[in-house]
């Protein structure tokens, strides 16, 4: 009896009675993988279209493997047809890409009739994901930031902030020095790691006493800067 719960929905011939339940089991496991996304991910913030795609994938996925079966001819079909869809984006989260590859399972696991085996995945992962967010598992306690200052070319930016940093951060770093506006200025850009209770305003306006009042950013989070083509 146990066994025959855990052995595939899925017969030889494909009625609708077994694609409306593969389909609204996937629609089920991607409400609930949404549910335990939003609410892992409410504190970072998330996009909204990303919550309905994780409801739409599981399904997607399902009717695909539904539609293809054991036929060969239809598996290279589909392949071909998706090698013909390119997009470009900028790289996600990789959480938000783990999820993506959670729901892809999901769905391949509905879509061959493994229903209970999909659900207990989807079970399994969530519990594990909150217990992860609960415990904060991961996060470093120390948050690093990145300050971007600007400063004229005849100003030397190796020892020119040096005694406010040590003064308002734990440790600082200078990633990289680039120049503007034809070499007329320089955008000094530091890793740095702020102390506790620090006033963030106080301390860009003594960096702004500092550089003659250009343009200064202090980012919450280090921003890569890389160009995707």
């Amino acid at each position: 009896m146990i066994e025959s719960l855990f052995s595939t929905t899925l017969t030889e011939t494909l009625t609708i009675q077994t694609a409306l339940s593969v389909i609204f089991a996937a629609l089920a496991m991607g409400l609930f993988i949404s549910f335990v996304y939003t609410r892992t991910r409410g504190k970072d913030g998330y996009s909204p279209g990303f919550v309905v795609t994780l409801i739409m994938l599981p399904m997607i996925i399902a009717i695909i493997i539904l539609l293809v079966g054991n036929n060969v001819a239809r598996a290279f079909s589909l392949a071909g047809a998706f090698s013909l869809i390119r997009f470009r984006s900028a790289p996600g989260d990789p959480i938000d890409i783990s999820y993506v590859f959670f729901t892809l399972a999901v769905g391949l696991a509905c879509g061959m009739g493994y229903i209970l085996y999909g659900a207990i995945f989807a079970v399994i992962l969530c519990t594990v994901m909150v217990i992860l967010n609960i415990t904060k598992y991961g996060k470093p306690k120390v948050k690093n930031m990145q300050l971007k200052i600007t400063i004229p070319e005849d100003i030397d930016f190796q020892d020119c902030f040096d005694d406010i940093l040590k003064h308002y951060t734990v440790s600082h770093k200078i990633q990289r020095v680039k120049t503007s506006d034809f070499g007329a200025l320089f955008e000094i850009i530091y890793c740095i790691c702020l102390k506790d209770d620090v006033n963030q305003k106080e301390f860009i306006d003594k960096l702004r006493c500092r550089n003659g009042n250009l343009s200064i950013v202090l980012n919450t989070e280090i921003i890569d800067e890389k160009v995707y083509i």
